[in-house]
């Protein structure tokens, strides 16, 4: 426990340098802003494409390791919507509350991360969880706001759409299966190019996260330290359910599902929330106490997991 502790310590403490380089003013909104936006467009989505375009999709590609995770995944969705409809909570926040209980930072926290602690292989199985979280619940709770609103016209599924299409991650993750899938080379320069831009994804993504988290507010703690529950204890273990006993899956494969499930809350659902005007400050909360307290937890399944595969 200690030995993973301390090799996931780093990736918490860059965390931490950003919060406080945010919280003294040291790095400004607009500086944050301008971070989030280089790794989100230029160093992840270098360090995806690297990753994909060097794998074989028929290798990487499990349809049954996404339904598991899928099912999974939704079976903690609807429960959680549940409860906030028994709250008597509008369509529009029961969505929300379901996205910060179930979406996790596998883009931003979890693909550098993980790559690192697990192994490269991980980054196959990541992908396709980070497709399962835009395709179906990224779309899902843009429906479920607008449609709650306006009802499902026609323009609630175009803008979904546009919003799919324009993710730099997705059409990272598409052109790199193509390029691997049509056999295409990729010059030495331009390898070299992209592992250099995707190596600033790492630092760069802990950063803009512990910077971003500088400015949200903490307020309804009740309901935020409920979606944190949902989301590092009630998500990993319907996962470790479903992968390890219901659907048996492959060791390896299962441990980076469970590990990835630990991950906190996704701070793009503040960005939506925030647009949308629904709960942003709920959610802003949620994402501070999920992240706080996964310094901890992320650990404990890590070393949990560490004990049934040899990842370390």
């Amino acid at each position: 426990m200690v030995e993973i502790f301390l090799k996931t310590l780093p990736f918490f403490l860059l965390i931490g340098v950003g919060y406080v380089a945010a919280a003294t003013r040291f790095f400004s909104e607009a500086a944050t802003a301008a971070l989030t936006r280089f790794v989100f467009y230029f160093a992840l989505s270098a360090m995806l494409f690297r990753f994909s375009a060097n794998l074989r999709f028929g290798d990487v590609f499990d349809p049954t390791f996404m339904l598991v995770y899928l099912a999974a995944t939704a079976t903690v969705y609807v429960l959680v919507t549940a409860v906030a409809m028994w709250r008597r909570l509008p369509v529009g926040e029961a969505a929300v509350e379901a996205q910060c209980a179930t979406i996790g930072n596998i883009g931003f926290l979890g693909i550098p991360m993980l790559a690192l602690l697990m192994g490269e292989a991980a980054v196959g199985f990541i992908m396709m969880m980070l497709a399962v979280d835009l395709l179906v619940f990224g779309s899902l709770i843009v429906i479920l706001i607008t449609g709650s609103r306006a009802g499902l016209t026609p323009r609630v599924f175009r803008t979904v759409g546009v919003g799919l299409v324009s993710n730099p991650m997705l059409v990272a993750i598409f052109l790199g299966f193509t390029t691997s899938a049509l056999a295409l080379p990729i010059p030495g320069p331009v390898n070299e190019f992209l592992a250099l831009l995707g190596d600033a994804a790492t630092p760069g993504a802990l950063f803009a996260i512990g910077a971003s988290l500088a400015g949200k507010s903490a307020e309804r703690l009740s309901t935020a330290t409920w979606l944190s529950f949902g989301k590092l204890v009630l998500h990993p273990g319907a996962i470790a359910i479903a992968a390890l006993v219901i659907w048996p899956l492959e060791p390896y494969a299962a441990a980076v599902m469970i590990a990835s499930a630990a991950l906190p809350t996704a701070g793009n659902i503040y960005m939506i929330a925030a647009h949308y005007g629904v709960a942003p400050h709920r959610v802003s909360t949620t994402i501070l106490i999920s992240t706080a307290v996964s310094i901890l937890t992320v650990s404990l399944v890590l070393a949990w997991l560490a004990e049934r595969t040899a990842f370390q």
